[in-house]
């Protein structure tokens, strides 16, 4: 079965104006050529084609109707025919006499399969029985038009036809028409563009890599990622020069700190052997370090200079230090695939154009190899020289003299609780002080502070003894709590100049670099763990690298062709009308030539309603098929807009002010718009071949869909999705959107038969030709697919019964009810024409019986 998906568009021809220039198989083909062509559309292969025409007329465009029914076409052409007006000879206007001999005369080019004719008599239908509004209606011919353009509803009409006899019959209609003003739409329009695209950020900062985590990137991504910030690759091959390298240092380091800890013993207070022994590994230790430091600068220099080598180069080169870069076999697998599903993901989740490109570029940034010379000033922070300043020698108070002159005053009161002759052994505990400044401050020559660390607990030491000799003096104690005071003392001041020589000690390990080694030896391993890590799968990630950078360009240059689109306007004129039109080509070169695409109404302006009431208004101007772009601009403005004509009493217009969801909405259909005519630009990513041509055929694409989009919110309202919105997408309902009742549709919809909902499009003397039989009419019951939930769910809500066979259009603009009612028996004349003109002059359609089909 074919579908409105097959079709694509519903062609129009006016043969009441423009028969003349459809005379001919290319003149015909040339035409629909520039209605498909500025539809965007290629030539389906089942071509729809609405005509117009008068009764009249149908005996005078027998050539036309010929060349329609035998167009060249892959599957099936149908024709709908809608007749206006009534048929000659039937009602003279005066009198009102009938003549019933003559009724509706059809060729039998249009007896054909997928052929209909559906004869609306008035289209005038007017209010009341004293309004004469003109009889050409040209307001109301564009709505019914409109109606039969829509794809679904062109179908269903003729397959109901075929139930009919006679293919013929005359319509009856009431229509609701729920849309945006056209303000209204432009400026949502508008909103929706730049909400797509997103404020210029280029003078804003990256994305700062803090904001980034690998859970945000998608599988194939993610490991390149964590390869570079968080995967842990061991990067020296056990027993390898690097590994030995750095064993040799730390063991050297383990070494003089063990020395250390021995000269931060007592024993080491006193003995001046501890301090060579720990100098000496230290200086061992140091130059361990420098050895370790000449095989990093080694590795960075390998990397090359503002280049990154091959795979196979760096690999052989780090092998010869004993570094091993790890395998990065499948890493690098489904890169395109990745970025695909990232750029998916954002604009999934509503970001804008230039957002999203903003993370690609910082996605860029941190997956892309580092050349080992950008690696190099690095190396210079852990230099013997940048040690040396880190070691802080000279500075800073030793840790622990604060604390010290407290328990030194403590000690010598203790000890000075003597009187009379044993006055003297308070002494001792400032003697124990004493002599650790002496022993300390030989110890730590060369620090920057032998002795300082030492007087405070002196000066407290001797302060405490004098004030235990006061209180002895005032309490005289007696010797049996003096004894035990002065051994508590003592133990408190041996305690107390044991962990002041511990804290000062450990000045030998900052000062000559014992933490500073055990640091720069920890820095520069990390660095050179980097500068393998930035050389593991270093071609995967710098092709990553390349394509998201190219992805951002793209992206970007999607938000700048977005712009051009909002900021063009409503009164963008197309590029062909633009350049003027040209002129049909001859025979079947109208395939290559210059694409007019869609109706010269439409090219009048792409941002109007499909003008066909000033198509029409047109009496005496020339076929609207060549009607050019300065004609065009000259036509009169839509009699909807301007409010000069009114509407026919079968059409409701219900203009909503836009919904809350309405600018996210088009935000989203554009979205999905730049997800489509991105599609090729993946295949050219993973090939390798994402270049300024696949971005220029991207940006191309990228134009043209846009412009689709536009095409359709005119077209089709903002309810129905454009033919290129995601399925999983679920749509605003048209309360949010156009602000608009669904009840309405729903109440129209479901309106009875019998209760006269729609009026007949027949003027009086074609009453007389319809068949009376009330079950001969055939119903159609039509609404928009996007509202489908809403109405159903009033039904349900009402109670109201369930219309069988209702049509859910992709037209999202008219809802409402089609009765179509065959005419009687032996109204309609199916006749052959003559070869020549009749004799005497007769009519060439007075025919008699035996010249009837």
């Amino acid at each position: 079965m074919t579908t409105p998906e097959d079709i694509g568009a519903v062609i129009h021809l006016d043969l009441r104006t423009g028969a003349a220039e459809l005379g001919t198989a290319p003149a015909l083909r040339a035409a629909v050529a520039r209605q498909l062509g500025r539809a965007g559309l290629p030539e389906p292969d089942h071509p729809l084609f609405l005509v117009v025409d008068t009764p009249a007329g149908l005996a005078g465009h027998q050539q036309q109707y010929e060349l329609l029914t035998t167009y060249r076409a892959v599957g099936e052409v149908r024709i709908l025919v809608l007749l206006v007006g009534s048929a000659p000879g039937t009602y003279d206007g005066a009198d009102e006499v009938l003549q019933p001999d003559r009724r509706l005369v059809r060729p039998a080019v249009l007896r054909a399969s997928g052929t209909a004719l559906l004869w609306a008599g008035d289209l005038r239908s007017a209010r009341t029985a004293l309004e004469q509004p003109a009889p050409d209606a040209p307001e109301a011919l564009a709505v019914l038009v409109d109606l039969l353009s829509v794809p679904d509803v062109f179908l269903r009409v003729l397959d109901d036809f075929g139930s009919l006899p006679d293919t013929v019959a005359a319509p009856g209609v009431r229509l609701l028409e729920q849309d945006l003003p056209p303000e209204v739409r432009d400026r949502a329009w508008r909103d929706a563009l730049a909400r797509f695209a997103g404020e210029d950020t280029e003078l804003a900062p990256d994305l700062p890599v803090a904001a980034w985590t690998t859970a945000d990137l998608p599988e194939p991504l993610r490991g390149l990622a964590a390869g570079r910030t968080g995967r842990d690759l061991r990067h020296r091959e056990a027993g390898g020069t690097a590994d030995a390298a750095y064993a040799a240092c730390a063991a050297a380091l383990d070494d003089a700190e063990e020395s250390l800890a021995g000269l931060r013993s007592v024993p080491g207070l006193l003995r001046a052997s501890r301090r060579e022994a720990f100098e000496a590994d230290l200086d061992q230790a140091r130059q361990a370090l420098g050895d370790y430091r000449s095989l990093v600068g080694t590795a960075l220099h390998s990397g090359g200079s503002g280049t990154v080598p091959s795979a196979a180069e760096t690999a052989a080169r780090l092998a010869a230090l004993g570094l091993r870069v790890p395998s990065a076999e499948g890493v690098g697998e489904r890169i395109g695939e990745g970025l695909r599903e990232f750029a998916g993901r954002l604009l999934g989740q509503g970001l804008a154009l230039r957002a999203v490109a903003q993370r690609f570029t910082g996605l860029a940034g941190r997956v892309e190899p580092v050349p080992g010379s950008v690696l190099l000033p690095k190396l210079a922070e852990h230099s013997a020289e940048a040690v040396a300043r880190r070691s802080g020698a000279g500075s800073g108070p030793v840790p622990g003299a604060v604390a010290g002159p407290s328990a030194a005053a403590a000690a010598g009161l203790l000890g000075g609780l003597w009187q009379g002759p044993y006055m003297g052994l308070a002494i001792a505990v400032p003697l124990v002080f004493f002599g650790l400044a002496a022993f300390g401050a030989s110890r730590l020559r060369g620090t920057g502070h032998p002795g300082r660390w030492a007087t405070g607990p002196r000066a407290a030491a001797l302060g405490g003894a004098a004030a235990g000799e006061l209180v002895a003096y005032a309490t005289e104690p007696p010797l049996w709590l003096s004894a035990p005071a002065l051994v508590v003392a003592l133990g408190l001041a041996v305690e107390t100049a044991r962990r002041l020589w511990r804290a000062a000690s450990g000045c030998l390990a900052t000062v000559h670099g014992t933490a500073a080694l055990r640091q720069a030896l920890s820095g520069l391993d990390a660095l050179l763990a980097e500068a393998v890590r930035e050389h593991w799968a270093a071609d995967e990630r710098l092709y990553c690298a390349d394509a998201a950078r190219s992805v951002a360009g793209m992206l970007r240059a999607t938000a700048a062709a977005a712009d051009a689109e909002a900021a063009a306007g409503p009164e963008r004129q197309p590029a062909t009308a633009a350049s003027g039109a040209t002129e049909p080509p001859d025979g079947d070169d109208w395939l290559s030539s210059a694409s007019a695409l869609e109706t010269d109404v439409l090219a009048a302006s792409d941002d109007e309603d499909s003008d066909w009431a000033s198509v029409y208004a047109w009496e005496d101007g020339p076929a609207w098929e060549e009607a050019s772009a300065e004609q065009n601009a000259a036509r009169p403005a839509d009699p909807w807009e301007d409010g000069t004509a009114r509407a026919p009493r079968w059409l409701d217009r219900e203009s909503g002010e836009g919904g809350p969801e309405l600018v996210a909405t088009l935000a989203g259909d554009l979205t999905d718009a730049a997800l489509v005519a991105m599609a090729p630009y993946w295949g050219a990513v993973e090939r390798g071949q994402a270049g300024a041509l696949a971005l220029r055929r991207t940006e191309d694409r990228v134009r043209e869909l846009l412009s689709t989009a536009r095409r359709h919110l005119q077209r089709n309202g903002v309810t129905a999705p454009p033919p290129f919105a995601a399925a999983h997408r679920i749509r605003a309902t048209s309360a949010n959107l156009l602000g608009t009742d669904p009840q309405r549709v729903a109440e129209l919809v479901g309106a009875e038969p019998e209760r006269q909902a729609v009026v007949q499009l027949s003027s009086p003397e074609q009453g007389t030709l319809l068949s009376r039989d009330p079950a001969a009419a055939v119903w159609i019951r039509f609404a928009p697919e996007a509202v489908r939930g809403e109405v159903e769910k009033a039904w349900r809500t009402s109670g109201a019964a369930w219309p069988q066979g209702t049509l859910w259009t992709s037209s999202g603009r008219y809802a409402g009810l089609i009765r179509v009612t065959p005419l009687r028996m032996g109204v309609v004349d199916t006749v052959r024409p003559r070869e020549s003109p009749a004799p005497d002059g007769a009519d060439t359609y007075d025919r008699r019986d035996g010249d009837r089909w």
